[in-house]
């Protein structure tokens, strides 16, 4: 239950390359000083972070198949984070709420935005564990990988060059993953499958929907 996809144009990745080549980081501890696993850095100017958090919430929300998996009620606004020789982030849970300036936000699912190119680094993939399975990630730059928050997930030590990611977290409309992911399915059915069914029968099809979506949502 993760999903990858496309989310940034070359336009935007080298729009937030260049917000962070030119504004300050911070120790990524400054904003959870107890978590000892947490070994980054993070965007540090709040006018850079509001122009790159613009430029993600708005690729987030154009994206069809990100609104088809997620089911978004509200997203945390991107934050560039940046991974340099040496450093990681060990293996750890996200936080059941994070607090945002109108209320806080239940993190259903955890994104990672890859902005540099996997040559351009060494080490650095994140590691996500799905059950008994250990799935590892290091994507092109702008594609996104999201998955559900409550799975134990890592970012191995960058031994070389720089790793720049930008992090969110999603509340979804439907809270239970296995709930939004059968809901997710019969939506892919419906999309590819639709135009063969009986018109009728695809009618049907979209009331179970429709109807799925209004007992499961929050």
């Amino acid at each position: 239950m993760y999903r990858v996809l496309p989310l940034l144009t070359d336009q935007e990745i080298e729009e937030c390359r260049r917000i962070a080549a030119s504004a300050p980081f911070a120790e990524g501890r400054l904003t959870n000083p107890h978590n000892l696993a947490k070994q980054n850095e993070q965007l540090h100017d709040t006018d850079a972070y509001n122009r790159s958090s613009q430029i993600l919430l708005q690729a987030f929300a154009r994206s069809e198949e990100f609104r088809e998996f997620a089911f978004p009620e509200m997203i945390a606004p991107p934050m560039i984070t940046r991974y340099r020789p040496g450093m990681k982030y060990g293996a750890h849970a996200d936080a059941a709420y994070i607090q945002m300036p109108g209320g806080s936000l239940r993190s259903d699912l955890s994104c990672t935005v890859f902005l540099n190119d996997p040559e351009s680094y060494e080490g650095g993939a994140l590691n996500v564990r799905l059950g008994d399975s250990n799935l590892t990630f290091k994507l092109k730059a702008g594609e996104a990988i999201i998955y559900s928050s409550d799975s134990l997930h890592q970012v191995e030590p960058v031994t070389k060059g720089e790793r720049l990611v930008a992090i969110t977290f999603i509340q979804s409309r439907v809270p239970d993953p296995f709930k939004r992911y059968m809901l997710f399915e019969l939506n892919e059915i419906a999309a590819l499958e639709g135009r063969q069914m009986d018109n009728e029968n695809f009618q049907r099809l979209q009331l179970v929907q429709q109807n799925l979506l209004r007992m499961w949502s929050s």
